[in-house]
This record gives structure tokens, C-alpha cells and sequence, in this order.
């Protein structure tokens, strides 16, 4: 189907969440007839009462929220039609609008098992001090079909996930990045295999670069798999110093080798580890993570054609989003931090690795997805003083570190009250902190997890956090 081939389209859009509801209001004004499903608004169809009827007969278009995994009755149903499917990312790359320039607006692409929220806020951050009107969209908030038809945008910073790459094939960023990838999501994709490939769909039809990161080698792959436009260069980052192709890091100085005119013999500064002041740890310094995210928004807006100076200023004003490795208080000499976004191993094993050895009472725990952490515990067990487990998937957390770090003193808060689980939790942490050895100690939420199992939210579960935070400190 056209991307104007829409007027008098019989559309299906399946989930009516955030993403749903837009791209549902993009195609009604495009003529579109829109069919609304969704398994739990009352007011549409269900999936049930949709594959009961005729409906998906007359159908020329679905459109998928990203909570549809693959095997999905609905999509079940859709191949054995053999109807198109999009995600709402490729419905808002067909129906893009022309800008003041009169093309649409560029897309600047990032994806990653993690760090895809922070890189995107700094890309969208340097690019304003460059004088860009850009935004931040897709999976960071609001739906890239609302972006993609304003024509006020200039550029669009693009967080995208694998659920919403699955279903997009025609997008043709003019920079794409793949900041790291890790097992996650494995019960909706079905294989690591899968995943990745999900992943590496933000790399097909790269227009200028494609951003990769030396330290993991699959992202590299990804690079070379993907079919990009001819002149499409690939470029890496690295915590380390760059070689030419790269961007990286010299001694404290951000330096760029990657788009430098005279990157065979020079590198370009792009700002300094002090300019990200605002997103370093208890300790002062800025974690590696944090780091690597920076340079990949750095590349990203240079392959857009930002001046360096644009990527200092950029990453200088650059606010970093709510928990993530946010500070709450500091209790007796014990450091509490909010890092409720780590919601996977890959994020979690990050978040530890900015704390000294023997330092964290780590809270973990939640929704494993199916996820394994033996991994996770055996890399950062030296980080580890004590452990308090919550969530209804404990079991995996308790036998890895079982396995990797017995003589680390764990407590596991039973799932009970959920109302009361993070106050109890906290309480537990600041027991075993005060019980330590002498030295630095972090109490760090760094679950590993998903939120579902007893929170609305990551958001809400680092809320809860710093609640009981600051009710210890009320009741000091």
C-alpha cells in the first residue's frame, strides 16, 4: 500500500494505548476507516469479536500496537490472510509531511537493549543548541505518527524499540544507532536470534551512518547485515580511545574520528566529562554507560551536520530523566540511589558497575520475563555488600547469586502487600547497610526486572522507593 493510498482504506488498529489512539487519529483525517481493537476497552472490539467476524475479510491494513507479540492470535490471523501489517513507526514514516525545506523532517534512529532514553534526550538536547526545532519521540513518549506530521519539526530524535521495529521495513533514517544488545524481550520475540535481527532492522536504508558500538560486537554485525544507502558510512564509539571511524574518549576529553575532516591525523574536541556533570553518581564521576550514551547522541547529531561546539553545549544543558541512577538522600553516611529504570540484566549490570567494589546493598527483583541472571551476578558480584530481593520472580535472582556470590548476606521480601513492599524493603536495605563493613556504602534500586508484578510503573516503583527514603530520613 502507498503512503497516500489511504482515502477510503479500511484500517484495523490494534491496541488503543498512547501509539493506538494517535495513529487511529492520523488516519481518520487521511479518510482512513478506522476499526478499533483492543482486549480491554469495553467501548471496541475485543480480538475475540473481530476473528469472530468478517472484519479482518474486508481488511486492507493493520496497524499494531507493540504490545502484539508475534504469535498473537490477531497477527496469527493477519498472516494467514497474508494482510500488511505496520508497526505505528512505518504508518508515521508513509504519512510524513513536508517541512519549511519542503521535505520531511529527518529521522535520527536509536535503539538498544538499554540507554535509548538517556541518548535520545542528549541528541535532542545538542541539537537544539545547535538551533534545530527538535523533538525527542516514539518510545521516550509521545508517538512519532503526531511528530512525523508536524510540519513545524525540523528533525525528529527517534527512540525506537524492538516491538516497534518488528513491524516497520520502509523507514530510512538519515543516522540510525544500536547502542548495545542483551538478552530481553526474549518471551516476545521468541529467540535472541530474533531480537537482535528486530534491533538491526534500524539500520536498514541508513542514509548517512550508521552508529555502532565497538565494545559490542553485535551491534557491528548489525552494521554489516544491514542493506543502507551507497555512502552510508559506519561509525562506532567507544569509552576508550577512538581509532579512525570512531568517536571516543581521550583522557577526560569527548573527541570525535569519526566525521573530523582531519580525522586520519586529528580528533575533534566535543566536550568534556564535566559537562556531564549533572548525570554523575554519588561518588562524582560519570559512569561509563552514561558516557558511551553521550558519544552515540554526539555521532548521531554530527552525521546530522551539528557543529562540535553544538554537541558540548548540547550535553552541558542535557537534564537527565527520573530514575535513572538518581541520588535520593544520603542517611547516615549510606547513599540511597534510584535506578528503577534498570529494568533488565544488561541495565542493572551497568547501574552496579558505576559503584565501588563491596559497596551496594542492591535491591533487585520484579517481572523476570523470563530472563536468567547468572551472567549479571557473576560480573558484578565484587560490587555487591547485601542484597534484598523483591518482586514475584525471585527465584531466578536468589539461585544466581547462589551460585556466583554465596557468601553475600541476601533477605527476600515475600510479595505479601504490595502496598508495603518497597518501605519494607528499604527498611531491610538500611539494616544491612548499618551492618557492613566499615567503607562507602549505596543502597542501590537496580531491579533487573520489569515493574508489572506489583508496581504501575518503573516510574512508579522509584517513587515508591524514594518515599520510603524519605520516611526513614522523617524518622530519623
Amino acid at each position: 500500500m502507498a503512503a497516500l493510498d489511504l482515502d477510503g482504506a479500511r484500517v484495523v488498529v490494534a491496541g488503543m494505548g498512547v501509539t493506538g489512539r494517535a495513529a487511529a487519529e492520523v488516519l481518520a483525517a487521511r479518510g482512513a476507516r478506522v476499526v478499533p481493537v483492543d482486549d480491554t476497552a469495553g467501548d471496541v472490539l475485543s480480538t475475540e469479536e473481530l476473528l469472530a467476524g468478517t472484519v479482518l475479510d474486508r481488511t486492507d491494513l493493520v496497524v499494531v500496537s507493540p504490545g502484539l507479540a508475534p504469535h498473537h492470535p490477531l497477527l496469527r490471523a493477519c498472516a494467514a490472510r497474508g494482510l500488511t501489517v505496520w508497526s505505528e513507526v512505518e504508518l508515521a514514516w508513509r504519512v510524513r509531511v513536508p517541512t519549511a525545506s519542503g521535505e520531511p523532517a529527518p529521522w535520527l534512529a536509536v535503539t538498544g537493549t538499554n540507554g535509548k532514553t538517556t541518548t535520545v534526550g542528549m541528541l535532542e538536547s545538542v541539537l537544539r543548541a545547535a538551533g534545530r526545532d527538535a523533538v525527542a519521540v516514539g518510545n521516550v513518549g509521545t508517538p512519532v505518527v503526531l511528530a512525523a506530521t508536524d510540519p513545524a519539526r525540523d528533525v525528529l530524535a527517534v527512540e525506537l524499540s524492538s516491538f516497534q521495529l518488528h513491524h516497520t521495513s520502509s523507514m530510512s533514517a538519515q543516522a540510525a544507532a544500536v547502542l548495545n544488545v542483551a538478552p530481553d524481550h526474549l518471551d516476545w520475540h521468541g529467540s535472541m536470534e530474533a531480537y537482535a535481527a528486530a534491533k538491526g532492522r534500524v539500520f536498514e536504508h541508513a542514509q548517512v551512518a550508521c552508529v555502532y558500538n565497538a565494545a559490542d560486537p553485535m551491534t557491528e554485525h548489525l552494521v554489516r547485515e544491514a542493506d543502507v544507502v551507497d555512502g552510508c558510512v559506519a561509525v562506532g564509539f567507544t569509552t576508550g580511545t577512538p581509532s579512525v571511524g570512531q568517536v571516543g574518549l581521550v583522557e577526560d576529553v569527548l573527541v570525535d574520528r569519526g566525521f573530523a575532516r582531519l580525522r586520519h591525523t586529528h580528533a575533534a574536541e566535543l566536550g568534556t566529562l564535566a559537562d556531564l556533570h549533572r548525570l554523575a553518581g554519588p561518588d562524582g564521576a560519570v559512569p561509563p554507560h552514561v558516557v558511551a550514551d553521550a558519544l552515540a547522541a554526539a555521532a548521531l547529531a554530527l552525521a546530522h551536520g551539528v557543529e562540535p561546539e553544538a554537541v558540548r553545549d548540547g550535553l552541558r544543558a542535557y537534564a537527565p530523566g527520573s530514575h535513572r541512577i538518581a541520588p535520593v538522600a544520603v542517611l547516615d553516611g549510606v547513599a540511597y540511589v534510584d535506578d528503577s529504570k534498570a529494568t533488565n540484566a544488561h541495565a542493572a549490570a551497568a547501574s552496579l558497575a558505576s559503584f565501588g567494589p563491596g559497596s551496594v546493598v542492591w535491591v533487585a527483583g520484579g517481572l523476570a520475563k523470563g530472563a536468567t541472571f547468572d551472567e549479571l551476578v557473576a560480573s558484578r558480584r565484587d560490587r555487591l555488600r547485601a542484597v534484598v530481593l523483591i518482586g514475584v520472580d525471585r527465584a531466578p535472582l536468589r539461585e544466581a547469586l547462589a551460585r556466583h556470590a554465596p557468601d553475600v548476606p541476601v533477605v527476600e521480601v515475600d510479595a505479601g502487600d504490595t502496598g508495603s513492599v518497597m518501605t519494607r524493603a528499604v527498611h531491610e536495605a538500611r539494616r544491612l547497610a548499618a551492618g557492613a563493613p566499615a567503607g562507602p556504602a549505596t543502597v542501590l534500586l537496580a531491579p533487573a526486572c520489569a515493574s508489572m508484578d506489583q508496581f504501575a510503573s518503573y516510574a512508579d516503583r522509584g517513587e515508591r522507593f524514594a518515599a520510603a527514603v524519605r520516611a526513614l530520613r522523617e524518622d530519623a
